[in-house]
């Protein structure tokens, strides 16, 4: 094993404060700990340190990005479901994640994201409205029904 430039403890600490600040996932304080200089077995017992003293959770992170990033980011579950698994979250832990959307509270939020990009480019032609309305739900991962369903609604609402 080579000679750590930083003690393992203060290394502890450095991710502790790491981890207090925000939910991390496994392959940020990984990341993170490579960044410093660390290789090897101490990445696994920082790791396991973080895991042990709960300063580390992959179900409590998994649940904090659905949320913020549902609530403030307006993301549909397609794109939640591709960051985390980019993350290496596992199928469970995205599973559980998800279930905390409620189906009614998805589609109102999926109906209120359409109609303010539909309401922001009223003053442009119809089929340039509707594709603005389509490039903007997709890029922020909502599902083609959601999509068409309020593309449709808006439609018909403004004849």
């Amino acid at each position: 094993m080579p000679d750590q430039a930083i003690p393992l403890l203060e290394i502890q600490k450095k991710l502790e404060h790491y981890c207090s600040y925000q939910e991390r996932c496994h392959q940020e304080v990984s990341k993170k700990l490579k960044e410093l200089g660390v290789f090897g077995t101490t990445i696994d017992k920082v790791i396991s340190h973080l895991i042990e003293q709960n300063y580390l959770n992959e179900t409590r992170f998994a649940e904090h990005f659905v949320h913020g990033k549902f609530s403030i980011k307006k993301w549909g579950k397609k794109r939640l479901l591709r960051e985390l698994k980019q993350r290496h979250i596992s199928d469970w832990n995205i599973k559980n994640a998800m279930k905390n959307i409620s189906d009614r509270v998805y589609f109102e939020s999926g109906r209120a994201l359409a109609e303010k990009f539909w309401s922001a480019h009223q003053n442009r032609p119809l089929a340039e409205q509707k594709k603005k309305v389509w490039n903007a739900m997709r890029y922020r991962g909502w599902e083609t029904e959601v999509i068409m369903e309020n593309i449709l609604r808006l439609e018909h609402q403004k004849e």
